[in-house]
């Protein structure tokens, strides 16, 4: 018997095609073949064939059509075939009792599963992996409608594509080019959008000795990704373009390595129960396509502890990474994090560089599934607000898994995506009472099981309460369960959002009761933490909110770590969604506005003083329309960075916190401050996407603060970070703004950097002649403002432009003027950028060992700052001058050191300076 899938649904035996009815008779059969020799329960079938809305008489049908499978199967055996199946009802549900090799669709997966095993020759890969894609008569489940099958298809189409992947990368590994220059075009028909493919046709082209072929491809997909997606082709296709334009022989590229992301929050302790619902998140993940699960539940059921844990134990099935993004749908900040954020993060852990980051959500939500093709990753979306939120975050690849959580059911993904929901509710008493026997001992629960029974009851059963109270036992041995039990009753008042009538309690009264435990010093801080924007903190930003010393508020710290009121991870603070809303009550009730509000002014305070700090590290010259904050509120001590790493580090813990600030701040004065002070630290470290909103915030703060300058300085930037982006036009368009605003308010010295940021614009659109126009209108403005280290830098972009225009000598001439002042002024980065200079036009002045020397100390300063990316430029453009020198080794020693430096960044120029050293 063949059960045929792939394609419309069809049912062969000895040899004939049997008729297998209606299209929904066939909806009956391929969800029952789609899992062969398993039960699929009742309710799943007809999930498959009517989605969210079947018929009042649905099982009735369905038992019809069940009953006409068994005749058709009795009718293949009928016809002599010996492999036919049986259709049996079992306990767990309906199973259609086949040898999975008998279904197309399962013979496709064990196929390609040989293709990728790597203790086979070469030649035995290729041919299963060809055996595999001969298989494919069409769309899976060509016929059929509604949204299960619609999930089939986009999961084995993507598995189809991983397929013919590799089967071409192993085909040109065996010096067969001209198999994949037939194979490949169809394919890629099918998918416009599948670079990998691409690259290889294009490597085909190239081995078979036809690269003008191969150049015509690469225009084409270039076109067609700007147009579909906004977005270059990446860097596997650029850097194979650039080796066909230097002429270089190439053998088929190797895998680019890349970072396996490990995002998962740490385990859960103490973590209980649950044993159902582990089986069935096991279940999901080993049977069939890779289906989202949906996990929904009330708040402090357990859902993220639940989640955490078996990811987990999963982990080791998905050894390509985790990724994990806390949605932030029930913050109390009100401010749930959104897709293109999100999707921005996954994108920086998957090595993606800033600048290949699209824009809009359909495009980056693209490259993110695109990364993922013929990987297995796990990606936890917590706390989702709903399905909108979730979608552009689900994988396509189908050895990819989404868990999501919320605490509102996404119905909406079980439709569209084919979710798995799994609603969490209260854990039964057993489960309930091994929670707190895992924390304080089985012998103490043993011990006094009446006490037990109150203390869950009055819990509600909840794993967030019982949580609090079993911390106290533990740390407490001494304490009779019963006297727990006893304050616990005593307890009174609940949050609103609590009130449920299926609880057995009110579980505020569990917060309140673990709240009095606390010394008043601690309990000042509880309240006090519900004021700081989240989403976590140190201790010197907890100690500016109470307004004490950091030694005497870590302490207090500990101690609402100890009664799990705060949770505690490489030296940071949270504090969950539900006790930051019981935090944020008491405060309203027992402070008053005055120290509500005293509070605030410190924590942000806090921050801006010691951003000022770390940037002026950073940043010693900055070309600031900042004057120094107001002095700090009292009782707040800013942190002072003792060095440029400790400034980095600082920024690399606390900018996150700052863009929540920002976004919560209602004095547009501490919003400019914020931002202004945040934008050297996200441009030297690539962070575009946040400083184009920090920036933005600014720019809207600095309008309703009536100060052109400010303005003009958000514009500016905002042109640098479009310019970084390659988004030209919207670069244009802010320095074009930003030059005018400048002019109005007399500011020369705002118009010199301008023009000079216009000169960059330019220099990237190949327009250098009037790149040096500007750039020699620059150094005359900053003469005039009396800024020798600006007119440094400006005179280095004149000597840039002379070497991009041919003139070398004359370039040397400017860039040692410009490099006097730099010294002078001590404009260390400064200097950096124009020894870079100097290397370029030394070298192809044929002084080799003079543009050696300049690169290698243009590399030492640039080391000073952590500035990896230029290092790395430096560092490359250090092998060319060796090379040009006749040095080989110490050129292919300086390719592979860039090299790393830009793998280390995630640059897509790794891949180029890589094929370098290996040529």
């Amino acid at each position: 018997m063949d059960v045929r899938l792939l394609g419309e649904v069809q049912l062969l035996a000895a040899g004939r095609e049997l008729d297998t009815g209606t299209p929904r008779q066939q909806a009956v059969f391929a969800a029952l073949a789609i899992d062969p020799g398993r039960p699929v329960p009742l309710a799943t079938l007809v999930d498959r064939v009517w989605g969210d809305d079947p018929p009042a008489e649905a099982r009735n049908v369905l038992y019809s059509h069940l009953s006409r499978i068994r005749g058709l199967l009795r009718q293949a055996a009928v016809l002599g075939d010996d492999t036919a199946g049986r259709l049996d009802r079992r306990h767990a549900g309906y199973v259609l009792d086949v040898d999975p090799d008998r279904v197309d669709l399962h013979r496709f997966g064990r196929l390609t599963d040989q293709g990728r095993d790597p203790a086979r020759p070469a030649a035995d890969r290729a041919a299963a992996l060809a055996q595999a894609l001969s298989l494919w008569r069409g769309a899976p489940l060509a016929a059929l409608t509604g949204d299960w099958a619609d999930g089939v298809r986009q999961a084995w189409h993507q598995r189809r594509l991983d397929a013919a992947v590799a089967w071409a990368r192993t085909e040109l590994r065996l010096g067969h080019p001209d198999a994949v220059i037939a194979a490949a075009p169809p394919l890629i028909t099918e998918y416009p959008l599948a670079e990998p493919l691409e690259a290889l046709l294009m490597e085909a082209l190239h081995l078979a000795g036809r690269d003008a072929e191969a150049m015509d491809r690469y225009a084409a997909v270039r076109t067609r990704l700007a147009e579909t997606l906004g977005a270059d082709p990446g860097p596997q296709l650029r850097a194979l373009h650039e080796a066909l334009l230097r002429g270089e022989v190439r053998t088929p590229p190797p895998a680019r390595t890349v970072t396996v992301p490990a995002q998962l929050p740490p385990d859960v302790y103490g973590f209980a129960g649950r044993t159902a619902q582990l089986r069935e998140l096991d279940a999901v993940r080993t049977t069939g396509p890779a289906r989202p699960v949906a996990i929904d539940g009330m708040a402090g059921i357990g859902k993220t502890a639940l989640a955490v844990h078996w990811a987990h134990r999963a982990a080791r099935h998905f050894p390509d990474g985790q990724l994990y993004v806390n949605l932030r749908g029930f913050g109390a900040t009100g401010d749930p994090v959104a897709p293109a954020e999100a999707l921005g993060g996954f994108l920086d852990a998957l090595d993606v560089p800033p600048e290949r980051i699209p824009a809009g959500v359909p495009a980056r939500a693209g490259l993110f599934r695109s990364l993922l093709a013929g990987r297995r990753v796990l990606i936890l979306l917590d706390n989702a607000w709903d399905a909108d939120q979730v979608r552009p975050l689900l994988p396509g690849a189908p050895g990819c898994l989404a868990v999501v959580t919320s605490r509102n059911r996404l119905s909406g993904l079980v439709t569209t995506a084919g979710a798995h929901p799994l609603a969490l509710a209260l854990p039964p008493a057993g489960e309930a009472r091994d929670l707190l026997g895992y924390r304080i001992g089985g012998r103490r629960v043993a011990a006094e099981p009446d006490a037990v029974d109150e203390i869950v009851a009055r819990c509600a059963r909840l794993p967030l309460a019982l949580a609090i109270v079993a911390t106290r036992a533990a740390v407490a041995p001494e304490l009779r369960l019963a006297v727990l039990a006893g304050e616990l009753r005593e307890a009174q008042g609940g949050l609103a959002e609590f009130d449920d009538p299926d609880l057995e309690s009110n579980v505020r009264a569990v917060f309140s009761w673990s709240y009095r435990q606390l010394s008043p010093a601690a309990a000042e801080l509880f309240r006090r933490l519900a004021g700081h924007p989240g989403p976590d903190l140190g201790a010197p930003a907890a100690a500016a909110l109470a307004g004490l010393p950091v030694t005497a508020v870590r302490p207090l710290l500990d101690e609402l770590t100890r009664a799990h009121l705060l949770e505690r991870a490489a030296g940071r603070y949270t504090l969950h969604d539900l006790l930051r809303a019981y935090a944020t009550e008491l405060a309203g009730t027992l402070d008053t506005e005055p120290e509500r509000a005293a509070a605030r002014r410190r924590v942000l305070g806090y921050y801006v003083h010691s951003a000022y700090a770390a940037d002026l590290l950073l940043n010693p010259l900055r070309d600031e329309p900042a004057a120094e904050p107001p002095p700090l509120p009292p009782g707040t001590v800013a942190e002072r960075p003792a060095g440029q790493p400790e400034a980095l580090a600082w920024f690399g813990a606390e900018y996150h916190v700052m863009l929540a600030a920002l976004r919560g701040a209602a004095d547009d004065a501490t919003v400019w401050r914020l931002a202004w002070a945040l934008t050297r630290y996200l441009s030297y470290h690539g962070r575009w996407h946040d400083s184009i909103e920090a920036l933005s915030a600014a720019l809207a703060a600095a309008g309703r603060l009536g100060e052109p300058v400010k303005a003009a300085f958000a514009h500016r930037y905002l042109g640098c970070a479009h310019l970084r982006l390659r988004r030209l036009d919207e670069a244009g368009t802010h320095l074009a703004e930003a030059l005018r605003l400048y002019r109005l308010a007399g500011d020369v010295a705002g118009q010199a950097h301008t023009h000079r940021h216009q000169a960059w614009l330019l220099e990237v659109r190949g327009r250098y002649r009037e790149a040096l126009a500007h750039a020699e209108q620059a150094v005359e403005l900053f003469t005039a403002a009396g800024d020798p280290a600006g007119r440094g830098r400006g005179l280095n972009a004149i000597g840039w432009f002379h070497a991009m225009l041919g003139d070398y000598a004359e370039a040397v001439t400017v860039c040692r003027a410009a490099l006097r002042l730099q010294a002078a002024a001590g404009d260390r980065f400064g200097q950096a950028e124009t020894w870079d200079s100097l290397g370029y036009a030394g070298q192809r002045l044929g002084r080799h060992r003079e543009a050696i020397d300049a690169y290698r100390t243009a590399v030492a300063l640039y080391q000073e700052f952590d500035d990896r990316y230029n290092e790395a430029d430096s560092t490359a453009s250090l092998g060319d001058a060796y090379h040009a020198a006749g040095d080989t080794a110490a050129a292919r020693a300086a390719w592979r050191s860039a090299a790393d430096l830009f793998d280390l960044i995630g640059h897509p120029g790794a891949a180029a300076v890589r094929a370098r050293a290996d040529a």
